[in-house]
């Protein structure tokens, strides 16, 4: 399947994958910096970013964007990647490395491990966003995001930070989340998400400090299901690529590798 990417640096491959609603900009804070070392992939998913939608047919659901992202893989000719996500992408890290087809995967605040209460609200929260992203006439949308009200406003339940996103990555998301095809029926699907079978690669994750959208009682979950302790990501949200780059940098470069 061809997505939409941004590639950059030498070195073993590593792909980024963004949340719900997201795109591969969402990395800009950290590229650059695992450049040096990794030959970084970002993708924009199936239904997200620049990407096409998947296939008639096909629904959007967390196997059908995994195999997605195999079959991205296959046509670049990368095989057993390193592949790390955030939210969404995290959960989609841990799915590929339960399948054993990636070399390492490194979770960010991934989803699937909710109770009952804490999904409902996370959907609700998102399709609220969604809405407003929608509805948000361009001009005041670029008024919120210059405003340090307005940016923390619209990012407070996303990022500890507001005032380290730039209004221009800010006013893309903001436009990336309105016209995402794939959203509303990936958010659906949440519905039926449950913690991956048993990881065959080496795994690591990290839970912001600060996330307000997935709160970090879920990283004992987390921890409980992997039987590992999972790192927790001081003073950052739940996007910590915009709070904190060199830290995120720092545990995405230890989990594939050092």
């Amino acid at each position: 399947m061809e997505l939409a990417f941004e590639r950059r640096g030498t070195g073993e491959p590593l792909i980024l994958v963004h949340g719900i609603g997201h795109h591969w900009q969402g990395w800009l804070p950290v590229m650059d910096r695992l450049a040096a070392s990794r030959d970084v992939i970002a993708i924009d998913l199936p239904g997200f970013g620049r990407s096409p939608g998947l296939p008639d047919g096909v629904p959007y659901t967390p196997e059908s964007l995994a195999d997605a992202i195999e079959s991205f893989c296959a046509l670049l000719g990368v095989r057993e990647p390193h592949v790390a996500g955030n939210s969404l992408g995290g959960y989609l890290a841990l799915e590929l490395a339960s399948r054993g087809t990636v070399r390492t995967a490194t979770a960010l605040s991934p989803a699937g491990f909710w109770s009952r209460s804490e999904l409902l609200y996370c959907q609700a929260v998102l399709r609220a966003s969604r809405k407003s992203a929608r509805s948000l006439p361009p001009e005041q949308a670029a008024e919120l995001a210059e405003h340090p009200i307005g940016r923390a406003l619209s990012v407070g339940l996303m990022v500890a930070h507001p005032s380290r996103m730039a209004p221009t990555a800010l006013i893309a998301a903001t436009q990336a989340l309105g016209s995402a095809s794939g959203f509303d029926e990936t958010l659906e699907s949440f519905t039926n998400v449950m913690p991956p079978a048993p990881p065959k690669a080496p795994i690591t994750i990290a839970w912001g400090e600060h996330d307000r959208l997935l709160p970090r009682r879920q990283a004992v979950r987390a921890a409980k299901w992997s039987g590992q302790r999972v790192k927790l990501l001081k003073g950052c949200g739940h996007l910590p690529m915009t709070d904190d780059p060199a830290l995120v940098t720092r545990v995405l470069l230890e989990g594939s590798g050092g």
